[in-house]
């Protein structure tokens, strides 16, 4: 007899208890953010702009309502750029140049303050 009230018991709070775990669950996922590989983050604080914090990759904690995560990627890209010029006896040669370039992690504060998202 101890064991069926136990049972019930059991069955009637689970519900509520399953409830409360699925809520509490939701908002740590919306607190949560991943900055992937080759990428770093700059976070915007309602109350104090642009912080100067980069953060790096992995899994980091925010307040969702507070912080917003702007994230860059870091890797090396390449450009080309061509050019054509002349020589002395009237004959054009195409040029093109490769550049392969990246923002500095520690300026992208700086950067994303000056010129936004565009690199």
């Amino acid at each position: 007899m101890v064991s069926f009230c136990f049972w019930n018991y059991l069955q009637i709070n689970s519900s509520r208890l399953f409830n409360n775990i699925a809520i509490v669950g939701g908002v740590i996922n919306c607190m949560l953010y991943n900055v992937d590989d080759g990428h770093r983050d700059v976070i915007f604080d309602r109350f104090q702009g642009v912080k100067l914090d980069v953060i790096e990759e992995g899994t980091h904690f925010m307040i969702s309502w507070l912080h917003r995560p702007i994230i860059f990627d870091i890797r090396t890209r390449p450009r080309s750029v061509p050019s054509i010029t002349e020589i002395k006896d009237s004959q054009t040669i195409n040029i093109t140049l490769r550049i392969l370039y990246r923002p500095r992690a520690e300026l992208l504060p700086k950067i994303f303050c000056k010129f936004g998202f565009r690199l």
